[in-house]
């Protein structure tokens, strides 16, 4: 890992800790602050992808995920009011989805990477914010997977409401998810602006 990578592994690293602790917070009924903080590093990731390649991407990657778990096992002894800080589901989901996530945005990322500046980091963003808010929450809330923690009751995640208040009957975790999901398709637009400014400060020639 050489001292160029330094960066963006502390960028990736602070957001995944600083989302870990944010997500504990509400803003409003459907959201947590880690929902604004959490898809910045698909943006950490595709700038590393579009200035140093794919292979420190997924270091890059990778060091987010580790870090990740780490937090997550640190949160499952920390009891709180309800129980665990973390599940172990919601450590799982988050784990599997993080991963999963990132790694797809690198490989559309670098398939699309001699387009349009633009389209390579739109594409590979929403793809992998997709992927994740799908994987997360219904591995973390559904109640067809009970079985992977029997002890963590689900059931409020499961209780069947408006969606987002207003729309059909569905699981409450359903809201949550399209709530986050849609934080995640707005940043993914607006994330463009810095993406183009960073890569321009440091590759101008690929900017």
């Amino acid at each position: 890992m050489t001292r160029t990578y330094l960066p963006g592994i502390l960028a990736m690293a602070a957001i995944v800790v600083a989302s870990n602790i944010l997500v504990q917070f509400l803003f409003g009924q459907w959201l947590t602050w880690g929902a604004f903080t959490y898809p910045l590093a698909f943006l950490v990731t595709d700038v590393m992808n579009r200035v140093y390649g794919v292979g420190p991407a997924r270091r890059v990657v990778f060091i987010g995920f580790l870090v990740g778990v780490a937090c997550s096992l640190i949160g499952t002894q920390i009891m709180g009011e309800y129980g665990p800080l973390v599940t172990w589901r919601v450590a799982i989901g988050s784990g599997l989805a993080f991963l999963t996530a990132q790694m797809i945005d690198v490989a559309i990322f670098d398939r699309l990477r001699e387009g349009n500046w633009w389209k390579a980091p739109l594409a590979s963003t929403l793809v992998g914010s997709s992927l994740d808010t799908a994987i997360f929450f219904f591995i973390a809330f559904s109640q067809a997977l009970v079985f992977i923690e029997p002890g963590n009751d689900v059931s409020w995640a499961n209780e069947a409401l408006p969606l987002l208040g207003a729309g059909p009957m569905v699981p409450l975790w359903v809201s949550l998810a399209v709530a986050d999901w849609l934080v995640k398709l707005s940043l993914a637009l607006i994330a463009l602006i810095p993406f183009r400014a960073i890569v321009s400060k440091l590759s101008p020639d690929l900017a």
